[in-house]
């Protein structure tokens, strides 16, 4: 099954863009779930119900890695929720050397997962900007 998820901080945010992107990607339009709130935690209504319907070989499409979360430590704790425990995939439409990685774990798991926690890594060095831990 393939989800998508769209998040913008406030309620006067535009998501046109986030599903324009998921639209061309062909996710289907129930299992869109969007939330107009902070990215500072994953208390999300609309983001815990995703989760509870992600199962294992699922995809969750993102348009940005900043639009799953702000905080850097728990993206990747959630990110490994979804890969590791769940065993679902995410695919961030804004990262296409991410995405070649999942295509990669496909086919050589250890190689795949490997690579992704690199640039998992690689993404925290170059991203924080404002404060310990916070995506700019």
């Amino acid at each position: 099954m393939i989800y998508g998820y769209i998040r913008v901080s406030t309620k006067e945010q535009n998501e046109d863009r986030q599903l324009i992107a998921l639209n061309e990607y062909n996710v289907p339009e129930k299992n869109i779930y969007m939330d107009k709130q902070s990215g500072k935690d994953f208390d999300r209504k609309q983001y815990k119900r995703m989760l509870k319907s992600v199962k294992e070989n699922d995809l969750i499409i993102i348009k940005s890695i900043d639009r799953l979360g702000r905080n850097y430590a728990e993206i990747l704790e959630q990110w490994r929720t979804i890969t590791k425990i769940k065993k679902a995939d995410i695919f961030v439409i804004d990262i296409s050397i991410l995405n070649i990685i999942i295509f990669f774990s496909y086919f050589f798991t250890m190689v795949g997962l490997y690579l992704k926690e690199c640039i998992l890594l690689f993404l925290q060095v170059c991203n924080l900007r404002y404060g310990k831990g916070h995506l700019m």
